[in-house]
């Protein structure tokens, strides 16, 4: 997805993020040292994570490529010309953008060829900060961005669907903090750290939920929407998976046991279900 972004050069930004969000990242596990919240952080995880945030980088600027020139391509031959040149048609593509991300995020936890890529970023087993920069290397390749392709084809210049998209992953960055945030009512309408605590969590009520990027409408629409579990501790990583702090384990373990799954089924329709069914 945020292969995206190359469309308008960011990768000069994307470095910039990466620095900032290390200045965060540093901060709060300070403050959870100094706060007595030692358990907020495992210090070997959270390297790890970053050992993972510059391989990932590294991936995008060798495949960004791959998204560019598709988003081109549909922008040419859009249905019509969309001028944001007025608030309202930000607030459309905003919009769009959020329902396109919604069904992006659902599918990647439902579609296991998708999974490969995004496990990466559920595989810490603390929530903070560091889990945020935790990003697969290989979104690219599996065209997770034609998800928002449409946007292209129907008339928004690309340059402003990843702008879009660069301010929801900024604001996604801070869902992740450990501390105990609260919003009170616009925890109605916006995802918060409390609702995306709830989707990174293994426990069974709370898999395959609160999908959204800034909004959490659409999960409310949808069904997909769920509270922390009151009665229950609740717990992160991968369901069924042993945790590593080797980045190279990390970013394609997934990957791996995909292939030797597909490569056990027997016949093409069984492996295509490997590839593409719920993980």
């Amino acid at each position: 997805m945020r292969g995206l972004l190359s469309v308008s050069g960011d990768h000069h930004l994307t470095g910039a993020f990466l620095l900032l969000a290390f200045a965060f990242i540093a901060l709060e596990f300070g403050y959870g040292r100094l706060g007595g919240g030692h358990d907020m952080y495992d210090g070997r995880e959270a390297l790890a994570s970053v050992g993972v945030a510059i391989g990932n980088v590294v991936a995008k600027v060798l495949s960004s490529g791959l998204s560019a020139v598709p988003f081109l391509f549909a922008y040419r031959h859009r249905l019509a010309d969309i001028s944001l040149d007025n608030v309202w048609s930000w607030v459309a593509l905003f919009v769009a953008v959020e329902f396109c991300y919604y069904w992006f995020h659902r599918a990647s936890h439902r579609v296991r060829w998708l999974w490969a890529t995004h496990a990466v970023h559920h595989s810490a087993t603390r929530f903070n900060l560091s889990a945020a920069v935790r990003l697969g290397w290989t979104g690219q390749l599996t065209g997770g961005f034609l998800f928002f392709l449409p946007l292209a084809a129907i008339g928004f210049h690309p340059v402003a669907i990843a702008s879009m998209l660069a301010l929801g992953l900024l604001y996604q960055f801070f869902l992740h903090t450990a501390l105990p945030v609260d919003l009170g009512p616009l925890e109605w309408v916006l995802n918060t750290p409390a609702h995306h605590r709830v989707h990174h969590a293994c426990n069974r009520g709370c898999l395959d939920t609160n999908y959204g990027s800034v909004l959490i409408v659409f999960d409310r629409l949808f069904g997909t929407f769920a509270r922390a579990p009151r009665d229950e501790t609740m717990r992160f990583g991968v369901k069924g998976r042993v945790p590593s702090n080797n980045p190279i384990a990390i970013a394609l373990g997934e990957w791996w046991r995909l292939a030797v799954d597909t490569w056990r089924a027997a016949g093409f329709r069984r492996r295509l279900g490997v590839l593409f069914g719920p993980p």
